[in-house]
This record gives structure tokens, C-alpha cells and sequence, in this order.
């Protein structure tokens, strides 16, 4: 059985850094990867550009509901969207990306900066090695996107909010106008992707 991020102890704005890691290290995501299951088919679900999920047109409006079936989405190496467990892999359509980060947490300066991300699923997120950040290819029209599970590149991602990018921007042009880039968790990530 499949287990629900439960919702924060308190207020993401509240939570310490340390705290923060504590919830992360004891996070347990089912083993999606490994499940290949025969049965197969839609599951009549979406998650709409905004981040909202529906079933049969229908809102989903039970965070938990929601929470529980994020824990078992997956991408598949053709860019598709699926619902997995053991038993069945059902389709999913996705809008834009499955997820949205929605707060950000900044501790540190330069390179000893951590960001901390929660999603729209309360899900914690530390950008770096393993949760790269992308700003897109185009200073004019960015694409600012946070990996999230999955093989980086073809994985799950969360669409940062455009009040979250416009505090990166100002944060990294704070540290370096001519060359404006992010540190988190020891890692550099330029506005700009090249």
C-alpha cells in the first residue's frame, strides 16, 4: 500500500532548514521504477497547467487524494504520463508539468546557499545534483522548472512559480550581474541554459 505525503507540521515559512532535512531523509516514495506491470489502460485523469488534477472532468479537491496518486506517478521514456503500482500502469495527461513550486526557502549565500522548494503536493524538494534547476534556453522567455524524480531529462518536474524565479533572478544578479546564476546544495545553475 501506497502512503501519502503528509501534509507539513506547521507553516513552510516556519520550517528550519534542519527540519526541513529531516523531512526529506525520511521521505519514502514507493519503488515506481521497478514496477512493470502487464495491465495497462487510461486512468480518465489530468493535471491541468495550473496543477490542478481531475478525474472524468470532475476537480479532485482532497489534498490527500491528490498526494497519494502523485506518490505513484511516473514519465515514461516516451514522454508519457502514468499511474503505476504493481498491478496496472494507467495514463495520466499532464498540461504542463505535474508539478508547481509554490514556496522557496533560502538559507546560506553563494555557494553555500540551499533552496528548499514545496510543491503544490507538499512535497519538499533541495535543488542541487540530484534536483537540478532549469531556467530554458531564452533570458526573454524563461522556463524556470525543478526537477523533481526520475532520470534527470526525462523525469518529473515542477514548474516554479513566477514570484519564486523573479527572487532567484534577484538573488543571483545580487552576486554576479555579469554572469547571473543560483547555487544550491554546492551545485551552480545558470539563469541562462546553455
Amino acid at each position: 500500500m501506497v502512503t501519502p505525503a503528509p501534509s507539513l507540521p506547521k507553516p513552510f515559512s516556519q520550517l528550519s532548514l534542519t527540519e526541513a532535512a529531516e523531512m526529506l531523509a525520511a521521505r519514502k516514495l514507493p519503488p515506481v521504477e521497478t514496477w512493470h506491470p502487464e495491465r495497462s489502460g487510461d486512468s480518465a485523469m489530468e493535471i491541468r497547467a495550473d496543477g490542478s488534477w481531475y478525474h472524468e472532468g470532475g476537480r479532485i479537491d482532497r489534498p490527500a487524494m491528490v498526494r497519494l496518486f502523485s506518490t505513484i506517478l511516473r514519465r515514461e521514456p516516451d514522454g508519457r504520463y502514468v499511474l503505476v503500482t504493481p498491478a496496472e500502469k494507467l495514463a495520466i495527461a499532464v498540461e504542463d508539468t505535474p508539478f508547481r513550486a509554490v514556496e522557496m526557502k533560502s538559507e546560506g549565500e553563494g555557494a553555500a546557499r540551499k533552496l528548499i522548494f514545496r510543491l503544490d503536493t507538499d512535497d519538499l524538494v533541495l535543488a542541487g545534483g540530484d534536483h537540478p534547476l532549469f531556467f530554458g534556453r531564452d533570458p526573454d522567455n524563461p522556463d524556470p522548472r525543478l526537477h523533481v524524480r526520475g532520470a534527470i531529462g526525462c523525469g518529473l518536474e515542477a514548474r516554479i512559480e513566477r514570484a519564486l524565479y523573479y527572487e532567484i533572478v534577484e538573488m543571483a544578479l545580487g552576486e554576479n550581474a555579469s554572469a547571473p546564476a543560483i547555487w544550491s546544495d554546492g551545485v551552480r545553475f545558470a539563469l541562462v541554459d546553455v
